[in-house]
């Protein structure tokens, strides 16, 4: 039996795609559980709708995603802090404080789990930070971490 996969079913399908299945799989598991429907024909043209309705919404995604890498690509972000003996900082620059410097400097929000920071930055210094956006784009945001006159 054809059916319209509604969500995705790990192993067998993902949601729109058509796939053919054993009857009873369909009827006591898949369809009860409204995983998947019948692939009548105005369901695989729902699902065909559906389907071009994401591949636009990806498109949009992945423009906005270009764009706000080409700012943050020459984007420099400079911190000032307190060093005691050692050249350790008191404290430290985490991603959420680099997040909240972009925000601040282009008003634009950026999930701080995107910005690969590794570990905290705890000495003065460069450092070249990547930031994960969709469409495997990674622009570098340089941070500069100086002492606090």
């Amino acid at each position: 039996m054809k059916v319209v996969f509604l969500q995705d079913v790990p192993g067998i399908g993902r949601a729109g795609q058509v796939k053919e299945v054993a009857d009873g799989y369909a009827r006591n598991y898949l369809f009860p559980r409204g995983l998947a429907r019948p692939a009548t024909v105005g369901a695989l043209r729902q699902a065909q709708e559906e389907q071009e309705a994401e591949r636009r919404r990806q498109q949009r995604e992945l423009a906005q995603a270009q764009a706000l890498a080409e700012k943050l690509h020459d984007l420099t972000l400079c911190f000032q802090a307190k060093v005691g003996d050692q050249d350790l900082l008191f404290g430290t620059i985490t991603s959420a404080d680099i997040a909240e410097a972009i925000r601040e400097k282009l008003g634009v929000e950026i999930d701080r789990r995107k910005i690969e920071i590794g570990e905290p930055i705890r000495r003065p210094g460069i450092y070249s930070i990547p930031i994960r956006l969709p469409g495997d784009l990674e622009p570098r945001v340089n941070v500069v971490v100086e002492r606090e006159a």
